[in-house]
């Protein structure tokens, strides 16, 4: 550990991302967290969906774990990334998937202004890092009204409708690329962006997320 890393963690002690429990040197969570978690393991963590080759999520969205993501995306925590990203990168390694590099589902830029840093990015980055792979841009995104803010897959899906385009596509053409986002609800996120990235040329899409919603 570099002396700048020791000071900072003298200043700021390193917390459980879930509960803000102090933490033992290298550890990710508190062993509370590590044992209470709703952890998704076996079929329950894999999620099939529509163009997507695999996808896999680590944890069930509810109670602390719907909390520390929330304040995640909205509350400026963005330091959580580092823990939540060596989570997905994990459960990548456990599913076996294998692909060429990572990237994420863009936010807009207007909702980029407004959240100040773009959390999928974040994860991707740490994902990357995790798995020695190139971290690439290969979606943007128009605004549209927040998914949050909409009820059932219909109408998450009508408002995702061509609202992703792909990002300079000569670099990840051919390219198998995994996608990684922090919550799963119905999947119309990552279907339209792997529906935008087979269209213009990536071999296949694959998808990890840190929660998932529902059963």
């Amino acid at each position: 550990m570099r002396f700048s890393e020791r000071f900072l963690d003298l200043l700021f002690p390193p917390k459980c991302p879930f509960c803000a429990r102090l933490l033992e040197e290298k550890a990710l969570l508190c062993p509370s967290c590590q044992r209470e978690l709703p952890w998704l393991t076996g079929a329950e963590a894999q999620v099939r969906m529509e163009l997507l080759k695999d996808c896999v999520c680590v944890l069930r969205y509810q109670d602390k774990v719907r909390q520390a993501i929330h304040g995640y995306k909205f509350s400026g925590r963005s330091g959580r990334s580092g823990a939540f990203g060596s989570l997905i990168a994990q459960a990548i390694r456990d599913r076996g998937i294998s692909a060429d590099l990572v990237s994420w589902p863009s936010l807009s830029s207007k909702r980029l202004r407004q959240r100040g840093y773009d959390q999928a990015r974040l994860l991707a980055l740490e994902v990357g890092e995790a798995l020695e792979l190139p971290v690439l841009r290969t979606l943007d995104k128009e605004d549209r009204p927040a998914q949050s803010g909409l009820e059932g897959e219909a109408e998450r899906r009508a408002n995702l409708l061509g609202a992703y385009t792909a990002h300079a596509p000569e670099g990840f053409r051919g390219k198998r690329i995994l996608l990684v986002d922090d919550v799963l609800t119905t999947g119309a996120t990552l279907s339209e962006c792997a529906g935008t990235l087979l269209r213009s040329g990536a071999e296949a899409v694959f998808g990890a997320a840190l929660a998932k919603a529902g059963k």
